[in-house]
């Protein structure tokens, strides 16, 4: 199986993830978007996920705006 390389952005008031040179799906917090990138360990691939820290997007530890 291949590599399979993810970056956790913010985008907008949310987050979305960057895989092959596209950002497809938003998501409302970085752990939902590490969440949808980890699905290509269950197909087998090595997978290298980069996510912000809390200075980015909503600065919050998972990215959700707070309320």
């Amino acid at each position: 199986m291949g590599l399979a390389q993810y970056a956790v952005m913010a985008r907008g008031h949310g987050w979305t993830v960057l895989h092959d040179g596209s950002a497809e799906n938003d998501y409302e917090t970085k752990e939902a978007a590490v969440a949808a990138a980890s699905l290509a360990i269950r197909e087998g691939h090595e997978v290298h996920i980069s996510a912000p820290d809390r200075s980015a997007g909503n600065q919050t530890a998972l990215g959700a705006t707070s309320n």
